[in-house]
């Protein structure tokens, strides 16, 4: 979906459109009717507080905000954009409505969360572009909302495919089109490859998805280890064998974030507990939009050396809210060295259950202030 939640909150503020526009923050007030009868939005340049952004309009993307930055920052690029505060309610049923449409449509989808699906198109004929303009079709007109889809040989190609032309895009990708289409693209497009690894590429003059392509896959892993090297390889390549894993045999949900820089848990303590309130909000938006809840809930991080170390909890009632995430994710935090700074924060949710087949009762945790230096 096109910059989803913006979208939502613009059907329902139309005379927001063309206007920067930012979604977070969780102080933020929803807009007010004045005096006049006419609705009082607040602004970045009016925001003080620790809130990040959790998603913004391509109006306000062009001038530098991103998902994850500091409510603070983005006032200073965009200090006249439209500041609202985020309504998972809203969000989790315009998701379920674009879901079920695509669902009649091409049943086997992988969910990847409250805006995000891979559609196996396989059995549906050598006409896939016809499909996709009906899928978009019927999505516009369950949701007033537009998606962009990408159709490739393989979900990694697939991804790439469907930011080319947003919003409101439709491209596909094949075998013939890799040297023209994907090598000339920055090696920072290949989902997967995040700032700090681009910094070591560009080190051995490695700018561009061809150039990678061209290394030998040797150099890669004296740089970047064995696993990792030959993933990067394969993805140069446009390989990807992963299948489309539908709904029934979904065993987690996740969200992760590669920071723009390293972060210190100590001196980043703040910026570092604001991305972790978005990632829980996405991750607990994402399990109430799939109608599940999770019993173990991991946390994920990458040190600014490359290692990675996952530590998890196990509750003893599934949940599926935004608090008890946070809660559990500070047990994690607590089994975990915090003395590096970090490249990579993530947030997962496994041994998933229906809701449908949870008690009434879930354990509840103790809310607070997530700490890093605990």
């Amino acid at each position: 979906m096109d910059a989803f939640y913006a979208s939502v909150e613009l059907l329902r503020y139309p005379q927001l459109r063309g206007w920067p526009l930012v979604v977070g923050g969780r102080r933020v007030t929803a807009p007010m009717a004045g005096d006049d009868g006419i609705l009082q939005f607040t602004h970045l340049r009016d925001y003080r507080g620790r809130g990040v952004v959790t998603t913004a309009t391509y109006e306000a993307r062009a001038r530098g905000v991103h998902s994850g930055m500091g409510l603070m920052t983005a006032a200073r690029l965009v200090p006249d954009a439209v500041l609202l505060p985020a309504d998972f309610t809203a969000y989790r049923h315009y998701s379920m409505r674009f879901k079920t449409a695509v669902a009649a449509l091409a049943p086997r989808i992988e969910d990847r969360g409250i805006d995000e699906i891979y559609i196996d198109l396989t059995s549906h004929g050598s006409d896939p572009e016809g499909i996709a303009r009906r899928i978009k079709e019927t999505v516009r007109t369950a949701t007033g909302l537009s998606c962009s889809i990408g159709i490739a040989p393989n979900k990694l190609l697939a991804k790439m495919a469907s930011e080319f032309d947003k919003p409101d895009g439709l491209t596909r990708v094949g075998p013939a089109d890799l040297v023209e289409r994907i090598w000339p693209l920055k090696a920072s497009k290949i989902n997967g490859i995040g700032p700090k690894s681009t910094e070591r590429l560009a080190r051995l003059n490695i700018h561009t998805v061809g150039d990678l392509a061209r290394t030998e896959l040797g150099l890669l892993q004296e740089h970047f280890g064995p696993r990792y090297a030959v993933w990067l390889h394969d993805a140069a390549h446009g390989r990807d064998d992963r299948p489309v894993v539908t709904e029934a045999e979904r065993k987690s949900v996740s969200r992760e974030t590669t920071f723009e820089r390293d972060l210190h848990p100590r001196q980043d303590r703040a910026e570092l507990t604001g991305i972790l309130v978005a990632l829980c909000e996405r991750v607990a938006a994402d399990l109430q939009a799939l109608g599940v809840r999770g019993r173990t809930v991991g946390i994920k991080l990458r040190y600014a050396d490359f290692r990675t170390l996952t530590r998890d909890h196990t509750l003893r009632d599934p949940i599926d809210a935004q608090a008890d995430l946070l809660a559990a994710s500070r047990e994690c935090l607590r089994r975990a060295p915090l003395d590096q700074p970090l490249r990579l924060l993530g947030v997962r949710v496994s041994a998933l259950v229906p809701v449908a087949d949870v008690a009434e009762n879930p354990g509840v945790w103790e809310q607070g202030e997530l700490a890093f230096d605990e």
